[in-house]
């Protein structure tokens, strides 16, 4: 029987690249096969009654302003995917909604 293991990073990398591969080397370090983000469009799953409504963060003071930040963009996912590549380990995400599972398909 064979074990994979997968490290969790979700949105832990808060919008950075530099804590995210922090991230993405500690959980090479410990001898993970893997490590796992979430990709959503916050359009497709909030209400925009939810993203107007107040929330402070260190993005600004709405949800959407801080659902926003921690979501990655294409050109960190290409990052991501190149970085992944040199150190060797897997990569993948959870997709919330299907627009974001066709995104992931280019990976």
């Amino acid at each position: 029987m064979a074990i994979f293991i997968t490290a969790e990073i979700g949105i832990n990398h808060n919008g950075d690249m530099d804590i995210c591969k922090n991230l993405i080397d500690v959980a090479a370090d410990a001898g993970c096969n893997a490590v796992k983000f979430q990709k959503r469009d916050i359009d497709e799953v909030y209400t925009q009654e939810f993203l107007n409504s107040a929330r402070e963060s260190p993005w600004g003071t709405t949800q959407r302003a801080q659902k926003e930040g921690l979501e990655l963009k294409q050109k960190d996912y290409e990052e991501i995917d190149i970085y992944c590549k040199k150190i060797n380990i897997e990569w993948f995400a959870s997709a919330w909604d299907v627009e974001s599972l066709k995104f992931l398909d280019n990976f």
